[in-house]
């Protein structure tokens, strides 16, 4: 009796530590029921703080990623959110598994870039990686936050579309008003006709090309256009 009840004790504690989640690989063993599992205390919540300047003080963002419930917090002081390349920002990314948890205080402590954001974010949601912004309340975790983050993505793409219609737009009318687009011509056609001229006459052409300051290639192209 006495080791019946300690298996039914051990069933229960074990019970309490386990949720079964359908999203995570089987795992098999010969001649046992296939489970998924995953163990809650095994998911980590990961904070990011990040002051652009050496004379801001991330305390604020520190003491709010710890209220969170931040077990582990990566720091990049003095550097610019332009940039995806920070030492602690990359430290954190390559540090979370399936099942972990991002926090950061607010979205533009992760990135200024909205593409950036859109890309680190997507490759997270890929990887199984739970994402919460404390300030904006986007929380993958919930509904909610998922449907927030989807707007976001659409309006990046709208943006993106937005950009690239009026790069065309303002293409075109440059075009119209007489403006050469690509690589500035080095020779002028007086320039090529009197270096035809000069060869012509029995000049060699590297001689030509020094004479016009440009390469012998540049002359070569010249005078074949």
């Amino acid at each position: 009796m006495i080791e019946i009840r300690l298996i039914i004790d051990y069933i229960i504690a074990v019970s309490q530590l386990v949720s079964f989640d359908t999203s995570l690989p089987c795992l098999q063993t010969a001649g046992l029921t296939c489970v998924k599992y995953q163990v809650q205390n095994g998911r980590m919540k990961y904070g990011y703080a990040r002051v652009s300047t050496d004379d801001q003080n991330p305390a604020l963002q520190l003491a709010a990623l710890k209220k969170a419930g931040c077990e582990s917090v990566f720091k990049d002081e003095g550097l610019s959110g332009a940039t995806t390349k920070r030492p602690a920002l990359l430290r954190c990314l390559k540090k979370l598994e399936h099942g972990d948890t991002l926090i950061v205080w607010k979205l533009d402590r992760l990135g200024r870039s909205l593409r950036d954001l859109i890309a680190m974010l997507d490759d997270l949601r890929a990887r199984g990686v739970k994402f919460h912004s404390l300030t904006e309340a986007i929380d993958t975790t919930t509904p909610t936050g998922r449907a927030m983050w989807q707007m976001i993505g659409v309006l990046a793409e709208l943006e993106r579309s937005l950009i690239s219609e009026r790069t065309r737009a303002g293409v075109t009318a440059a075009q119209r008003r007489g403006v050469k687009f690509g690589r500035k011509v080095k020779l002028t056609a007086e320039q090529i006709n009197h270096a035809r001229k000069l060869i012509d006459n029995g000049e060699g052409r590297q001689y030509v090309a020094d004479l016009l300051n440009v390469g012998r290639s540049t002359l070569y192209r010249a005078l074949n256009s």
